[in-house]
């Protein structure tokens, strides 16, 4: 039951985007589209699950006072991995996703469930809690994302909804339409909590 715990308060109860609102930078800004949010999201995933297992396995060796340093260098090492794959399999994606995928390795997110969770805990535990949290990142970047796409071009992963009659609202596909949409989306997730209670 603690593996399930772990891993299912990412996804809604401490979901990184809707509720802790961590990983703003690219959350903001790679949200341009669903393909976008949803690349950012699964790349974030991996880098947090490998990590989260690096880490709990080097819990006991890493010193305390190098703590966070090592954990930028484990967290660093896999982020390569993800920008080597990413510029080698899906370029176009690489392309847009641009200096984003580097400052993965300082995602506040990342480095806080390194720090708060996979230092004081065993493997299995800190897995659950990097793919809970990793798919709750992912889901938060793929709904504001797809959002975004959806009312700024009037399509989703490029695939017309509207049809040519729909006049799109470019703002939406623009910086300050990231704060407006999230602003909307934080308002409505707010709003489904007080009617829960």
């Amino acid at each position: 039951m603690s593996l399930l715990k772990d891993f299912s308060k990412g996804i809604w109860r401490e979901n990184a985007v809707f509720k802790l609102v961590l990983g703003m930078c690219p959350t903001l800004a790679v949200t341009t589209s669903a393909e976008n949010g949803l690349g950012m999201g699964l790349a974030t995933t991996f880098v947090l699950i490998c990590s989260n297992i690096a880490i709990s396995l080097l819990r006991k060796v890493i010193p305390g006072g190098v703590r966070i340093p090592a954990f930028i260098v484990v967290i660093a090492s896999f982020v390569t991995v993800v920008q080597l794959c990413m510029e080698a399999f899906v370029y176009d994606l690489y392309k847009a996703l641009g200096i984003f995928i580097p400052l993965i390795v300082v995602n506040c997110l990342i480095l806080g469930r390194a720090e708060a969770f996979a230092s004081k805990k065993p493997v299995i535990p800190a897995v659950a809690d990097g793919l809970g949290m990793g798919l709750g990142f992912t889901l938060g970047l793929l709904v504001l994302g797809s959002m975004r796409e959806l009312l700024g071009t009037g399509s989703i992963l490029g695939i017309p909804v509207f049809g040519a009659a729909y006049p799109p609202f470019l703002l939406l596909i623009l910086p300050p339409g990231a704060f407006i949409t999230l602003g909307f989306l934080l308002a409505g997730m707010n709003r489904l909590e007080s009617l829960r209670k």
